[in-house]
């Protein structure tokens, strides 16, 4: 088999969210794990509401989470291609013109509901001569163009939700082209998919009425057998079961790189909410990969909670291997012979990676100490081992401490806590003690600033 080529098709007119990133993170790990090919698309036909910005806000987005396109294309580009498909639509009677305004569609819709029919288009429009279509167009109309559906019912095996079925004679011949000549979703969608090669259309179910329609169209357009294979997952919707949206901005993936989520975890909770798999953290996306099965996506509504977020993204840092944070920590200005040491020492505290900034403040920087109890500190300056200092320093200090001054728990160990460190709480002292260094240690608990 020829390895899979997907699409993830946003709209450049917003921010994307963590319920488009699902859509995108699921195609991209679909084909990650079988070798193919995964293309952005951008479907910005509509030139007033899209932005470039959006469309490299959206770039920048998806290299955050580690998504690198093999090929971007602009539908705003790709015009002639769709004029082609018309006009070959048109010559063979699947596109036809129809000149209803649209308060005479609803008006005609309410008749049919009042005599209990469905409110689907008659198609009266196929019964216009050429000088009834001559008159109408004399007049100023301008007709918008519909495709004719075969009443058949369209079978296809979802990735996802298994064997599924439309019977298209349920539905309107909808529009392709607008009153204005320009188009709708649909038909450059359907062009694209077939110019592009894509084998599988992976979406949010919300697409699922659209699928009989566009199989139709990807056959008249491209033969038979010509329609890619589709998967409709469950949406992402909030803790309360309502809607992500462009527009509310919260969940935008810019607002959640801001806060100091971690990439992998929006990854591991957009991918993994409404599965039957736990949401975890993982550390890398080939990992994710290998976890997600289609078999897994659950039809119920895949409810997202952001405290869950900010705790997986902890729990990622926490599992962070040093190979995984040592180009960060550089930037940071964190590096040296004890940046691994140093990393493993407090990774398991970090709520955000930019806390890694106040621990390396107490190892290489100048804190000013907090001295709770100003005998027992100096009890334990004078107890203080020589160096050099390894993981057990701590330890053998304390006991000496222990056995000479009776104390213990909270009472041994806070006030050198707070010498040592100017903090309340924070990593393991058998850590961090090491990478402080005896000057800095006697300094601190002497009440000096080092």
């Amino acid at each position: 088999m020829m390895p899979p080529v997907v699409r993830f098709a946003p709209s450049p007119t917003g921010r994307i969210h963590i319920g488009n990133v699902r859509t995108a993170l699921i195609n991209f790990l679909f084909v990650t794990k079988d070798r193919g090919r995964f293309i952005l698309r951008f479907d910005d036909t509509d030139v007033a509401r899209s932005k470039q910005e959006y469309a490299e806000a959206i770039e920048e987005d998806l290299k955050w989470l580690g998504i690198a396109p093999d090929l971007i294309v602009h539908q705003s580009k790709r015009f002639p291609l769709y004029d082609a498909a018309a006009a070959k639509l048109r010559g063979v009677g699947r596109l036809y013109p129809c000149y209803e305004t649209a308060e005479e569609l609803e008006r005609r819709r309410k008749r049919q509901q009042a005599r209990g029919l469905p409110p689907i288009y008659d198609r009266a429009a196929l019964t216009l001569t050429e000088a009834d279509r001559a008159a109408l167009e004399a007049a100023g109309r301008r007709p918008h163009w519909r495709f004719l559906l075969d009443h058949v019912v369209v079978h296809w095996d979802d990735l996802v939700r298994g064997a599924s079925h439309i019977d298209c004679a349920s539905l309107s011949d909808p529009v392709l082209v607008r009153e204005d000549g320009t188009y709708l979703y649909t038909l450059p969608s359907v062009v694209d998919d077939l110019d592009l090669e894509i084998s599988h259309i992976i979406r949010g179910e919300d697409h699922v009425t659209n699928t009989a329609v566009q199989i139709q169209l990807f056959e008249a357009l491209g033969g038979a057998n010509a329609a890619p294979v589709f998967g409709h997952h469950n949406l992402l919707t909030t803790a309360s079961g309502e809607g992500l949206s462009k527009r509310s901005g919260a969940l935008s993936i810019g607002t959640l790189r801001e806060e100091g989520i971690e990439p992998l975890a929006v990854a591991a909770c957009a991918v993994l909410t409404g599965t039957s798999d736990s949401v975890h953290p993982v550390q890398s996306l080939d990992e994710l990969a290998a976890d997600f099965d289609f078999s897994h996506v659950s039809r119920n509504q895949a409810r997202f909670d952001p405290a869950e977020l900010k705790t997986l993204s902890a729990r990622t840092l926490h599992q962070m291997s040093f190979a995984a944070a040592a180009g960060r920590l550089a930037l940071a200005g964190i590096s040296g012979p004890n940046a691994e040491a140093f990393w493993f020492a407090v990774r398991g505290n970090l709520e955000t990676f930019g806390d890694v900034a106040i621990w390396w403040a107490v190892v290489e920087g100048t804190i000013a100490p907090a001295i709770e109890d100003a005998d027992f500190i100096a009890a334990a300056r004078a107890l203080l081992p020589a160096e050099p200092w390894n993981q057990t320093t701590w330890a053998e200090w304390t006991n000496l401490l222990k056995t000479q001054t009776n104390r213990k728990g909270r009472a041994l160990y806070h006030p050198l806590r707070l010498a040592l460190t100017g903090r309340e709480q924070g990593p393991e002292l058998a850590a961090l003690l090491p990478l402080i260094g005896r000057a800095k240690a006697e300094a601190r608990l002497s009440g000096r600033a080092a």
